[in-house]
């Protein structure tokens, strides 16, 4: 499991990091993803880091969101900069079994985050 740390209550155009702590397995050989839901919407995922660190997004926070990982202390990390309305919800971060790319991780997430949230004000 991952342990969350980081959300709360930011300001629009704040930028906020998110922390995602590897609880029981080792975090290195596998891929890292976060996602976004609201209420009532489904679960989205916004970024994706690779094992060896090659990172992805998805079109509508290209620019704003930089994922990162730090395999010495089993963390991975979403930085949120210019937060917008929009950005609220809750963040949850997730790994897969299956090995270290992201297309790997999406066959099967073994791994996930109790969630963080987010709440913005204008």
């Amino acid at each position: 499991q991952f342990v969350e740390s980081g959300g709360g209550l930011v300001r629009s155009g704040d930028s906020l990091t998110l922390s995602c702590r590897a609880s029981g397995f080792i975090l290195e050989s596998y891929a890292v993803a976060w996602f976004h839901q609201t209420p009532g919407k489904e679960r989205k995922q916004v970024s994706c880091i690779t094992s060896n660190g090659t990172t992805e997004y998805v079109e509508s926070v290209k620019g704003r969101l930089t994922i990162d990982r730090d395999n010495a202390k089993e963390t991975a990390y979403l930085r949120i900069h210019s937060l917008r309305p929009e950005d609220a919800g809750f963040y949850y971060c997730a790994a897969g079994a299956y090995g270290g790319t992201c297309a790997q991780m999406r066959l099967g997430l073994e791994w996930w985050g109790q969630g963080t949230q987010v709440t913005v004000s204008s």
